[in-house]
């Protein structure tokens, strides 16, 4: 799995485009980075970057962009409202896929030397990278601010980790560190900054102190008033979205604003946010509205909706949730042919695409049919009837309609595997070792890919089933041809299990998956009888 980390550094500075714009390029140069968003605030006189990248590439970009930073910002001409102590103010690295929090210390570390030693800039460790539990938490560093940073130097307790002990009056302090990912969300109040910090420490987990803590768990907030959008804002962040979801957080500012006769006015997401923050306040309002919603397009609208996420400027899904920014644009070869092209592509005078995409295919139909028939049937006034058995299968059959057009390209890729063990030189002993272990591992996803399909397959058949018996029944020889080519694609998927596993010399591997594949064979034969019989007697 490839490596990948988000940065998200902080700058001081919101309000000179030349700089703000600088800094955007210094990363972008940077190769194996992509810069995801750009945040400025000009009340906050303060800029949030986020990009994502291979663990050297972003302490590259990192370095890069407080090069930038080093040049052309100077803290002591700053001011603005958000809590800030350096040019570049934070710099966490976090943690995204096939990466540990743990690393991503290792990698804050790196830049915290590497940022030292060539702009001569002090830096604290924080979070996961901290040395001292005193240091861990950023708010405790950050006590005093930069107006405070000098005198607070002075004090061995607070030498920085990397860099110069005096205090640098152009830069301030950097703190770097590594941390999870972070949701730096604001609801929007029609009120005063007073009133929003007293909505913010009621329910921030610190509160007003130790005897006075707040309600809800891992958020960090204020409250202050933001010019350019004529509004005040409980601003938060929320650093375990798990703990304190972001819906929670929206609905307990809700509650708060209306004990104090104000109003709520949507709210903003600052930078990007994960999909399953999101799909989890999808569930919530769903579940809160008995609302049948499962696309999921339309379950993160709901959440814009519910959450005003526009209310202050447009939330484009494609650029503000992670995964879908970083998405890599699926290669279907053949998922992605027209239906004329893939048959001549099956009949071309090739091995493959064979029986096994050929299976998938059908599997796929299969399915498609049931959800199509479940679909034509929910919604429809004289089924009101079995609308809640509609609407428990149509979730299924949409998804495993999903998951199972790439199979269609799995299987291939699959038998090129092996292919490409065949034709590996065997020449020398070590050559014909690597070979013979280059074709079982192929044979052995060969054999893996058409029992995938069996699966996803096999999980259809209580939804079809439902189908059967309360789908519209104009529909009935859809939902037979349905069960049929499931049936198919099931019976298609087993017959290549048991030619590709006659080579595989794991005896362990090879008895499972022949006994596991049976089962499944069966009991699609049986269950499309069934879904027949069903049909014939309605």
């Amino acid at each position: 799995m490839k490596k990948i980390v988000e940065c998200v550094p902080n700058f001081s500075e919101g309000r000179n485009r030349e700089t703000i714009d600088a800094i955007a390029q210094a990363i972008e140069k940077v190769k194996g980075c992509r810069l995801l968003d750009v945040d400025p605030g000009e009340s906050t006189n303060r800029t949030v970057y986020t990009f994502v990248g291979d663990p050297e590439s972003v302490v590259e970009a990192a370095l890069a962009s407080a090069r930038v930073a080093r040049e052309r910002i100077d803290m002591r001409r700053h001011q603005g409202g958000h809590p800030r102590f350096g040019a570049m103010d934070v710099c966490p690295f976090i943690p995204v896929q096939g990466i540990t929090l743990k690393q991503c210390a290792g990698i804050a570390e790196n830049f915290a030397r590497r940022a030292a030693e060539e702009l001569g800039i002090p830096l604290y460790l924080y979070e996961a990278a901290a040395n001292q539990d005193y240091r861990r938490k950023l708010p405790d560093l950050r006590e005093g601010e930069y107006e405070g940073l000098a005198e607070r130097l002075k004090d061995p307790r607070w030498k920085p980790d990397f860099g110069p002990g005096d205090f640098v009056p152009q830069w301030g302090i950097t703190a770097t560190g590594a941390r999870n990912f972070l949701i730096a969300y604001n609801v929007n109040i029609l009120g005063t900054p007073n009133q929003a910090h007293r909505i913010a420490l009621n329910l921030r987990e610190a509160g007003r102190g130790e005897e006075e803590p707040g309600r809800l768990k891992e958020v960090k907030g204020i409250g202050w008033f933001v010019e350019e959008y004529n509004l005040a804002q409980v601003s938060v962040n929320l650093t375990d979205y798990r703990v304190t979801p972001i819906h929670v957080l929206y609905e307990e500012v809700k509650r708060e604003a209306r004990q104090l006769n104000l109003a709520v006015a949507g709210s903003e997401i600052v930078g990007i946010v994960p999909r399953e923050a999101l799909l989890m306040a999808a569930q919530y309002y769903i579940d809160r509205e008995n609302l049948f919603i499962y696309q999921e397009d339309q379950k993160i609208r709901l959440v814009v909706e519910r959450l005003g996420l526009n209310s202050v400027a447009s939330f484009v899904p494609e650029k503000r949730i992670i995964e879908y920014i970083i998405a890599e644009p699926q290669e279907e070869a053949l998922g992605g042919m027209s239906v004329r092209h893939f048959v001549e592509e099956v009949g071309a005078r090739s091995s493959a695409p064979g029986g096994g995409s050929v299976s998938a295919v059908l599997a796929a139909l299969g399915v498609a049919l049931g959800s199509m028939v479940a679909k034509l049937t929910h919604g429809v006034r004289r089924f009101e009837n079995v609308q809640p058995e509609m609407e428990k299968v149509i979730p299924v059959l949409h998804d495993l309609m999903g998951r199972l057009i790439p199979m269609v390209d799995a299987d291939t890729s699959a038998f090129n595997e092996y292919v490409e063990g065949v034709r590996m030189p065997q020449k020398t002993i070590d050559e014909k070792r690597v070979r013979w272990e280059k074709m079982q591992s192929g044979l052995k996803t060969a054999s893996e890919v058409p029992f995938s399909i069996m699966r996803l397959g096999d999980s259809a058949w209580d939804a079809f089933v439902e189908v059967a018996r309360h789908g519209n029944p104009a529909s009935r020889s859809d939902v037979q041809v349905g069960a049929r080519a499931l049936e198919a694609g099931i019976w298609g998927a087993y017959q290549n299990i048991l030619l590709n596993v006659m080579e595989i010399e794991d005896k362990k591997f090879k008895e499972t998956l022949l006994h596991e594949s049976f089962k499944l064979s069966e009991k699609a034969r049986e269950k499309c009888a069934e879904i027949q019989l069903i049909i014939g007697t309605r």
